[in-house]
């Protein structure tokens, strides 16, 4: 998402960067360009306008064009505002009562069953136990639906065979209290368009009982119409915040620009993809240094983490900084990284200037073919050649070589960029280890923010990818 986005700003990023001075004549020019690639993203009118005129007024100051770097500064402007379009801060959902209730919203269409389950899954990983209650009781095998994605995630999962939705939930309550599930995730019944018979329904769940969250689900590929979809929900229902699904999609980013700042509401979660993966919590800070090419170091250690148990992590970055990284590391991260997600969305997540999305998904595409192909090759080698590098000589290369059914030149080929990656290695575990801790600390995330992006630049710079 936001690719076509990212690459125009980008672009006005490097022009604007370019010029010795920065004068009000291509400032203006750098701020036309903007809005175009806004208007390009089907950010909503209203949106790009108040967006324009903030940066505008901040950016045609005296303090920006006699400042030391004008175009950083320009920079500066257009991230801060991008933040407060994103809606400032992360909010976190509320999850104060036992047993909490989330009240699911949205369209037909919109992935609210698939997002209910991923949100159970979230909720399971973070240590909870919530219950997945059936309330669609209008499209057929909802109710089903909803139950397979509970057996598929291990989730509880409750309904009632009634047309009533209020004894559904009513019901689902005292059921939760005994099975000592502390939060209810309520899948309500979704329409092809927003009517009063719906509305209704959703009014009487919200005035009978007390509700911790009411999230809409906006499926990112909507656009502007996102807008009047939110403003219609939160108007009558007074909605607690937003879940963007699809928003890995090819999708023009639109939706999350325009829906927090139009409605004054969060966005709290998102999900990538159609696969039952948890819903991510949206940080519009990180969001918009993605978005100007910044990457979003902070969510990728995060996922890492998560990823890597302490013990294995710590081997790791031991044999990084001895250099003594070996073919049996590689294959554990290669592992480990596949946890993390494909490497597209890897990539996407590092600062590496000028990549553009059909380079990174080039990239993606021949780098996962070579790695299917290394996996083949290290598999070819005794234990003591994987945790020894230095045993190849010509004979065991040869013998390796044909046992991965590759020539000697794309195995030799392999050996040298494995060198090259040790080297590497070793710089990036003093990068590692500075970037512990560094989610709870904003001065530290950007600082090792900046060195990743200059790691990156000279990988870059100094190395192809084959």
């Amino acid at each position: 998402m936001f690719d076509s986005l990212s690459e125009k700003l980008q672009e006005i990023v490097r022009k604007t960067s370019g010029n010795a001075n920065l004068t009000e004549d291509n400032m203006q020019e750098a701020i036309r360009e903007i809005r175009r690639a806004l208007l390009g993203a089907d950010v909503s009118l209203n949106v790009v306008k108040a967006f324009i005129t903030n940066v505008k007024e901040k950016a045609e100051g005296e303090a920006v064009l006699k400042s030391v770097k004008p175009s950083e500064m320009l920079i500066k402007i257009v991230n801060d505002e991008l933040v407060e379009l994103l809606g400032k801060e992360n909010k976190p959902l509320n999850l104060t009562t036992n047993p909490s209730i989330i009240m699911m919203l949205g369209l037909q269409g919109s992935g609210k069953t698939t997002s209910s389950a991923k949100l159970a899954l979230k909720l399971k990983k973070d240590g909870s136990n919530p219950l997945l209650v059936g309330c669609d009781i209008y499209r057929p095998a909802a109710i089903e639906q909803l139950k397979i994605l509970a057996d598929e995630i291990k989730a509880d999962f409750y309904t009632l065979d009634t047309k009533n939705v209020l004894e559904i939930v009513k019901s689902a309550i005292n059921y939760a209290k005994e099975h000592n599930n502390n939060i209810l995730i309520l899948d309500t019944a979704g329409r092809l368009q927003i009517d009063t018979e719906m509305m209704a329904e959703l009014l009487l769940i919200d005035r009978s009982f007390s509700l911790n969250e009411k999230l809409l689900v906006i499926d990112s590929m909507t656009g502007q119409e996102a807008v009047d979809i939110a403003a219609n929900f939160n108007e009558q229902l007074g909605i607690t915040g937003v879940i963007l699904t699809k928003l890995d999609g090819d999708t023009r980013g639109g939706a999350a620009l325009s829906v927090s700042y139009s409605i004054k509401k969060p966005i709290k979660l998102v999900g990538m993809g159609e696969k039952i993966e948890p819903l991510e919590p949206f940080y519009p800070d990180r969001m918009a240094n993605r978005i100007l090419g910044m990457g979003d170091v902070v969510t990728l250690v995060e996922k890492a983490q998560k990823a890597f148990d302490e013990e294995s992590a710590k081997k790791l970055e031991e044999s990084m900084l001895k250099n003594t990284f070996s073919f049996e590391d590689f294959v554990k991260i290669q592992k480990q990284m596949k946890m993390l997600g494909s490497l597209d969305s890897i990539l996407g997540m590092l600062p590496i200037p000028g990549l553009k999305k059909d380079d990174r998904q080039k990239i993606s595409h021949e780098g996962e073919k070579q790695f299917k192909r290394i996996e083949v090759m290290i598999s070819s080698m005794t234990p003591e050649e994987r945790k020894n590098p230095d045993l190849l000589n010509y004979s065991r290369k040869k013998r390796i070589a044909a046992g991965a059914g590759v020539s000697l030149d794309e195995f030799n080929k392999f050996v040298q960029q494995f060198e090259v990656m040790r080297k590497m290695m070793k710089g990036f575990g003093g990068l590692m280890g500075g970037l512990k801790g560094a989610q709870n600390d904003n001065l530290k995330a950007k600082q090792a923010q900046l060195n990743m992006m200059k790691q990156a630049q000279a990988a870059k710079n100094n190395y192809r990818f084959r």
